[in-house]
């Protein structure tokens, strides 16, 4: 798997949770930056924390600004940024998504990451309305939520049949009152919120078809495993079929 750029220095299994996404954005960051003929980006991570994905955008050399309602998290952020050698070219900003638009300019990044979010926020088209929002003409929207399938095949898998069946039906796809998560999407509601928001579907990923699945003992003491898990994983994503099950959905849109 390419590592082109340097990705932060991950554990064995946090780099099955993001190798799909990884590999994805990259392309698109060479696409863009070639299409507009500008070596350097305007990144926007909306909901980034402490830059998980914001960090290693900027090891390739593009600005990022990210937007987080934490103020630890903001902190963190600084001091990993610090720690990268990319302080120039990472920025903070305290915020949301439903406000996005009154602390970030308007059409002013060539990239926004809204990974993590829609599941927690109140109003789901507006927070994809917010976001393509700050999309400069001909920028891209790398958008990860949860999948509603992955839910329900995990809690079948774990014996726990009648909460499956309580994600498969209920409209938010939570498994009950213990869920964790406020909600879970399909690919179709996925790509339909980014066509009410005015952008086109590039492609659509699986992320984590397998990974949440496979006993962890196995990937860490079979040689080999993780590595051929890494390429089970990028080979699945892109296969629709696999989209109904995956734990995550990561849908690549553009603008125009």
């Amino acid at each position: 798997m390419s590592r082109q750029g340097g990705v932060d220095p991950m554990r064995p299994r946090a780099s099955l949770r993001t190798a799909v996404v990884w590999e994805v954005l990259r392309e698109a960051l060479e696409r863009r930056a070639k299409a507009a003929d500008r070596p350097v980006l305007d990144v926007l991570d909306t909901g980034g924390g402490t830059g998980n994905f914001a960090v290693p955008v900027a090891r390739l050399g593009h600005r990022v600004t990210v937007v987080d309602p934490s103020p630890d998290a903001l902190f963190a952020l600084e001091r990993r940024a610090a720690e990268a050698g990319v302080t120039d070219r990472v920025s903070g900003v305290q915020g949301d998504t439903q406000g996005l638009l009154d602390v970030v300019e308007a059409g002013g990044y060539d990239m926004v990451l809204c990974h993590g979010v829609l599941e927690y926020v109140d109003d789901p088209a507006e927070g994809v309305r917010n976001v393509a929002g700050a999309l400069r003409p001909a920028g891209a929207l790398s958008l990860l939520a949860a999948g509603r399938g992955g839910a329900v095949l995990a809690r079948a898998l774990a014996g726990h049949f009648a909460e499956a069946q309580h994600a498969l039906r209920d409209p938010d796809g939570r498994w009950g009152g213990g869920d964790s998560l406020p909600r879970r999407f399909t690919t179709e509601e996925l790509t339909g919120l980014v066509a009410d928001a005015g952008l086109r579907t590039v492609s659509v990923h699986g992320v984590r078809v397998f990974a949440d699945l496979v006993p962890g003992v196995l990937v860490d003491t079979e040689p080999g495993a993780l590595d051929a898990l890494l390429r089970l994983e990028l080979a699945a994503a892109q296969e629709p079929g696999f989209h109904a099950v995956a734990t995550q959905l990561h849908v690549l849109a553009e603008r125009g």
